[in-house]
């Protein structure tokens, strides 16, 4: 698997042939091809290259997908008892890319073959083994206990008499 390191707006990504990859937003249309400078490592299976500082000769092509936003950021300020409440959000802007290429200027793409994958003939349905019937849920004593204690009472009334 051939892999880079590259500088893009102050900051380091490593991009992989075939994946993408959010930047800081360039200004460059979308579907216009680019070439990622300030290349600070490459890696081709065994064989790893580092720059000091960038690795020269080592280009990597990329295509613009698309513009896109990042995700909401929401600041809030808050002080207790003064009144004071301020809420303000921010919503970065990225860039999309697609990496089509890492390697030397004039060399052909090396794309590995991915395995064919393994159709499954489908089988007959498993039978599931029948589960053991469940406990009954056990009876409430306390429900009983009042119900027959209530019974056992004389019923009897009092009168309150009002307090003056």
């Amino acid at each position: 698997m051939r892999y880079a390191i590259v500088e893009s707006g102050g900051k380091q990504y490593r991009v992989v042939e075939g994946g993408t990859l959010d930047v800081d937003r360039l200004p460059v249309e979308t579907g216009k091809n680019l070439d990622l400078e300030n290349i600070l490592l490459m890696a081709d299976g065994d064989e790893v290259v580092v720059g000091t500082p960038t690795v020269s000769g080592i280009q990597v092509q990329a295509t613009v997908l698309a513009h896109v936003k990042g995700p909401k950021v929401v600041s809030f300020k808050y002080r207790p008892k003064k009144r004071i409440r301020v809420k303000s959000g921010h919503r970065h802007q990225y860039t999309r890319l697609m990496v089509n290429f890492i390697g030397k200027p004039g060399e052909e793409h090396k794309v590995e073959k991915a395995e064919a994958p393994v159709v499954v003939e489908a089988a007959a349905p498993i039978e599931q083994a029948e589960k053991p019937a469940k406990k009954p849920a056990p009876v409430k004593k306390a429900a009983a206990t009042a119900k027959s204690t209530t019974a056992k009472k004389p019923a009897t009334t009092t009168k309150k008499t009002p307090k003056k």
